[in-house]
């Protein structure tokens, strides 16, 4: 009879699985309180407004915006009906696929982006970066990418 008992993570294994649970908790917590403090906006708020900030031609279909933010689309739409409320962005239909929704930045959005992206990628160094050296930070985004690949790949 086959052994189906969970096995249990060795020393090192729960060192690290509880450093990773710490920084999925930890991190985005920060940020976001970061953000809401200085510009009044959550993490997911700006995640969205950064990756709308990318499109090619200034409008990005909502599917877009949602797969590259890592957002359900019902998430992403609540997101944006907030950034919406406050002027941020637009939502328009798509003249070419009537079944898909373009969003794009307003120029206050824009600005929101301009103001507060030094102090946020200077967060986001202090708490992922600063500490490692060249070499660590190449070795973790190495572990990373295969992480996510087995997560994205699923």
């Amino acid at each position: 009879m086959a052994d189906n008992s969970p096995q249990s993570l060795n020393d090192e294994e729960t060192e690290t699985w509880l450093n990773v649970w710490s920084f999925y908790s930890g991190v985005p917590a920060i940020l976001d309180a970061q953000l809401k403090r200085e510009a009044g906006v959550s993490h997911y708020d700006f995640l969205a407004l950064q990756t709308i900030s990318h499109a090619v031609d200034g409008q990005m279909g909502m599917s877009e915006v949602a797969q590259a933010s890592g957002m359900t689309l019902s998430h992403l739409s609540r997101v944006i009906t907030r950034l919406e409320k406050r002027g941020l962005v637009l939502r328009s239909p798509n003249p070419t696929d009537g079944r898909s929704t373009l969003v794009e930045l307003t120029g206050d959005g824009w600005q929101l982006l301009r103001d507060v992206l030094p102090s946020h990628v200077s967060e986001v160094r202090r708490l992922l970066f600063d500490n490692l050296t060249e070499e660590e930070n190449r070795h973790v985004g190495a572990a990373l990418r295969k992480i996510v690949g087995n997560i994205t790949h699923r």
